[in-house]
């Protein structure tokens, strides 16, 4: 066996060496390092799997080797073998073939979380909370979130069959479900507030389909007699580079130009301009953006900021000015990576960190530095800025979530407390209009705080720092009592943050139960009345864009 791996591994050296022989020749000097290096690589890989100890498992040896050399670039350069080769569709599209839901590890049992409204899971009757205790059969215990998903998944018409163990029920469920091609929607969700005259289209990705689902919400909201817009982009960490050309395309004018890009190859320096008649270029607009807004939607609004066509309200965003393409491998493998950078329309880059530079001695990646940042113009001569991402010209700083609402979450509790809800009660009022009820919260403040769950406030942190110094500066000892009454001060105490924090976490808990009832569509209906971009938009609006768009950058 092992003389037939060496033939083998000779063969393979020979041929990689010949080919990079050829690059060698024909390409410049500075090739010699990646042929060099090749087979060097080749040598170790070969002398690993004949003479190693142990057995190793070539593939997954490979791409332990691969994932570490890409780790070293960016986070964006990612290659995906053929067993993977569906979650590098899926970004791309947004479609895979399964039962429609998400599924996480609670408390050591596979459980369902969210199914998708109108897919296959909702249909066949399953719902959240719902524990799942085999798949076809065989028991899903010890197996892993990977393993589980892999099973769910699967070609649309195919059937899988899941026994369930239900909240409130003593016997088990057994579901069978035809699987369906799953198509996650970029627009989730689009509505005209209460004004009867702003439009609001929430987009949550750029896959394929963005720029229909765009105009097929604006459209609609057209014939609506919208009269003014809201996009909201916060949360959407990007995707497709020509839908996001396709959806900027959609408020300017045809040839404006809408973003550049520059990489290593002639090929990748380009201009995007608007190729197609716009649907609206007068309509008022507003982008709304937060910290995880990033690459496509960063192209949108800053290039919409760019032009003066809209007003940015919310949150810095993220700060992604990077272009990736996938190209294809041998044996159905795919490689996405880093091409090129973007440029909006005034120049900039908005890139935040800076990868091919990072810190000597920790390897750590750092943000382009203060004295680097740059300033350009948009078309009305309004200042904007390189290096930080998209800054908003109306700050809307959103509410921290507390401590405790955190680790509420983090624990289950607020999910399981949610799952008894529904049990309880077979239906709610309206999504818009759900509240809970004062003795309902407090039934949630008597079942949390019989539930073992832990948190640490940012004072305590501080606190512990303080012990920490004082003991090495020797101002601890003698001085313990002091300590502990000013930290029993500051303890935290779960029934009085669960009334201290009544109103937040109130808040977190209608959302969740409207979820329950009306899925995805439900959830974003009932967080617009109290969100607070949406209000500062409205605001926004009644004072008009223009006095913005047309003066200095407006910060408060």
């Amino acid at each position: 066996m092992k003389t037939l791996l060496r033939t083998r591994f000779r063969k393979f050296v020979a041929i990689v060496v010949l080919a990079t022989g050829l690059i060698s020749a024909a390409l410049p000097e500075e090739f010699f390092e990646i042929s060099k290096n090749m087979e060097i690589f080749t040598s170790l890989y070969k002398e690993l799997n004949i003479y190693y100890v142990d057995g190793t498992k070539p593939g997954a040896l490979m791409k332990t080797g691969i994932d570490a050399m890409l780790k070293s670039l960016d986070p964006y350069t990612v290659y995906y073998p053929e067993s993977k080769i569906e979650d590098a569709m899926f970004m791309q599209t947004g479609q895979y073939g399964g039962i429609g839901t998400l599924v996480n590890t609670i408390e050591g049992k596979i459980t369902i979380t969210e199914p998708y409204e109108g897919y296959a899971a909702v249909k066949s009757g399953l719902l959240a909370g719902d524990v799942v205790l085999s798949i076809n059969g065989k028991s899903v215990q010890g197996k892993t979130h990977e393993e589980i998903t892999d099973q769910l998944t699967g070609q649309p018409g195919s059937e899988v069959e899941l026994t369930i163990q239900r909240p409130g029920e003593t016997s088990t469920r057994n579901i069978k479900i035809t699987r369906e091609e799953i198509k996650i929607p970029d627009v989730p969700f689009y509505t005209l507030l209460a004004d009867s005259a702003t439009g609001y289209i929430k987009l949550n990705g750029f896959t394929q389909t963005a720029s229909q689902e765009v105009r097929s919400a604006f459209m609609d909201l057209k014939k609506r007699n919208m009269q003014k817009l809201i996009l909201d982009l916060r949360g959407n960490g990007g995707g497709l580079l020509r839908e996001a050309i396709a959806i900027v395309n959609f408020f300017v004018p045809k040839g404006t130009e809408i973003v550049r890009t520059k990489g290593k190859i002639d090929e990748w320096n380009k201009t995007y301009t608007a190729i197609n008649e716009p649907i609206d270029t007068q309509i008022p607009l507003i982008v709304m953006v937060d910290g995880m807004s990033a690459s496509a939607s960063e192209i949108v609004s800053g290039s919409l900021q760019d032009l003066d066509r809209a007003v940015i309200l919310g949150e810095e965003s993220y700060g992604k000015g990077l272009v990736q393409q996938t190209k294809d491998l041998a044996y159905n493998s795919k490689l996405k990576l880093t091409v090129a950078k973007y440029y909006t329309p005034s120049g900039r880059c908005i890139q935040r960190l800076d990868y091919s530079h990072r810190d000597e001695e920790t390897g750590a990646v750092v943000a382009k530095a203060d004295s680097l940042i740059k300033t350009f113009k948009t078309k009305n001569g309004r200042t904007v800025t390189d290096g930080r991402g998209i800054a908003p010209d109306i700050e809307v700083k959103q509410e921290e979530g507390s401590h405790i609402l955190a680790s509420l979450v983090q624990n289950w509790v607020v999910f399981h407390w949610v799952t008894l809800y529904k049990t309880n009660h077979a239906s709610i009022a309206p999504a818009s209009g759900f509240k809970l009820t004062d003795s309902e919260y407090e039934d949630f403040v008597n079942y949390a705080k019989s539930k073992d769950f832990q948190y640490e406030t940012g004072t305590e942190q501080i606190f512990e720092e303080l012990k920490k110094t004082a003991r090495e500066e020797h101002y601890y000892e003698g001085s313990e009592k002091q300590f502990d009454a000013l930290f029993a001060q500051i303890e935290p105490k779960k029934e009085p943050d669960l009334i201290k924090f009544k109103a937040q976490i109130k808040e977190y808990l209608e959302n969740e139960i409207v979820a329950r009832y009306y899925y995805q569509t439900g959830r974003a209906q009932n967080a617009l009345p109290m969100d607070p971009c949406i209000k500062r938009a409205a605001n926004t609006f009644s004072a008009g864009l223009q006095p913005i768009l047309q003066g200095p950058s407006n910060k408060n």
